[in-house]
């Protein structure tokens, strides 16, 4: 059975989870309404993606017989000056969620619960793969400065599959 400070963190942390599905769905809408189709897609495959990292903490509880509180979720932001700074929004909130995620740890170390340190890994790597993501689009989002590179983006970007479809 998981004691009441980890379960309170992995709840909060469910949250923000579905926080970050929330927030890259309104990244997708923004996308949507500058007519980027490929941008919106990434970030439609991302919502999918965050979604299945809340559900596994969820499932991880679950297992564990800890009770999932659910919480509001905050109003993300709807509007960004340009498709960069969606990116580079994107990478600091990966990052902040890879500073969340060894929080968490932490509270299961400090917990001596090695079952949650054991399944916490894979968020861990996980973040790796997030932020690696997040920043080689940024990075491309920087040297698309014409409409053509722009365009060639959009298109590179709706070739992303989505999660479970690789």
């Amino acid at each position: 059975m998981m004691n009441r400070r980890l379960k309170d963190a992995m709840n909060r942390q469910m949250n923000r989870e579905l926080y970050s599905s929330y927030l890259y769905m309104s990244m997708g809408g923004y996308f949507e309404s500058i007519h980027l189709k490929g941008f919106a897609h990434w970030m439609m495959a991302q919502v999918q993606e965050e979604l299945l990292h809340a559900l596994r903490i969820f499932d991880y509880m679950a297992t564990r017989d800890a009770r999932v509180e659910m919480q509001p979720i905050e109003a993300p932001p709807i509007n960004w000056p340009s498709p960069q700074k969606v990116f580079e929004d994107v990478l600091s909130h990966e990052r902040m969620v890879t500073s969340m995620i060894n929080d968490l740890v932490r509270v299961a170390r400090s917990e001596r619960d090695e079952e949650a340190v054991n399944a916490l890994q894979w968020f861990v790597n996980e973040q790796v793969e997030e932020e690696q993501h997040a920043s080689e689009v940024l990075e491309k989002c920087r040297r698309a400065k014409d409409t053509q590179s722009q365009k060639a983006l959009d298109d590179e970007l709706y070739d992303r599959p989505w999660p479970g479809m690789e």
